[in-house]
């Protein structure tokens, strides 16, 4: 093998992800049921809690199909979604670019849903009777859902997260954001928004090892209707989350000392 190849062949595996087993030792998660060999027994009722809601903690990861599905719908023509004329121009333009100057390129959030669909960084659920928790590994970024009645502001200050209230349904956990900033974008090719998105999603956790969630989009400077992508989680066995650090600037070249 050449040198040449030798380097490529180094450069190809440094892109390949590693499994979470492969990185991080096994933090096994004590209340999940059990098959008689051991292994975790995903296809039970979903755990309840106190109040007899389904109990949406653990660590998640959207199904692999799932997140190549939601990659590819919104990186299509768009037949489906209605875009606002200046919002496809932008769309346009970004995908020219292919998706160049992503928030991401400079240790920014991707932003809502699009980092929670994320195939190789999963999330974390810690769920409370007051407050849900949602841990993301991308960047290790993090969302705060009160569930104690708060009501969603109006004239809330921007944020890359935005202003989550969350509330239950039956068995689905529906939580409203708003108050985002038009800085990221809805997927990682340049879907844009405005500042007046609406994200609402709606989780249900089916068995043990499932969680399906809604995701609606609601922007009238950006989309002329509403939208929906709706999705698969599945349930990682004792695993945790990994540090994830955005050090986009590590390799520039600094100018040397005068």
């Amino acid at each position: 093998m050449t040198s040449k190849t030798s380097v490529a062949a180094l450069a190809l595996l440094m892109l390949i992800p590693m499994s979470l087993q492969a990185q991080w030792k096994p933090a096994p998660t004590s209340d999940l049921p059990h098959l008689p060999d051991g292994r975790p027994d995903l296809d039970r009722p979903s755990p309840r809690g106190a109040d007899g809601k389904p109990d949406l903690s653990g660590v998640w990861n959207i199904r692999a199909v799932d997140s190549e599905r939601y990659r590819l719908f919104l990186a299509s023509d768009f037949s489906d979604i209605p875009l606002l004329p200046a919002a496809r121009q932008l769309y346009d333009k970004r995908l020219a670019a292919d998706g160049a100057g992503r928030p991401a390129e400079r240790c920014l959030p991707h932003g809502l849903p699009v980092d929670m669909l994320l195939r190789d960084s999963p999330i974390r659920i810690i769920h409370t009777p007051a407050l849900v928790v949602i841990l993301l590994e991308q960047m290790n970024h993090f969302r705060q859902i009160p569930t104690a009645g708060r009501e969603l502001v109006a004239d809330a200050q921007p944020t890359w997260f935005g202003y989550s209230t969350g509330k239950w349904e039956d068995d689905e956990f529906v939580v409203d954001t708003i108050g985002f900033n038009d800085e990221t974008w809805l997927d990682n090719r340049g879907l844009p928004h405005s500042d007046a998105l609406r994200l609402t999603e709606r989780f249900k956790r089916v068995t043990v090892g499932r969680m399906d969630v809604t995701f609606t989009v609601q922007d009238p400077k950006a989309f002329t209707r509403p939208w929906s992508v709706s999705v698969r989680f599945e349930l990682l066995p004792d695993a945790d989350l990994l540090e994830n650090i955005c050090e986009n600037n590590k390799w520039v070249p600094r100018s040397p000392p005068k």
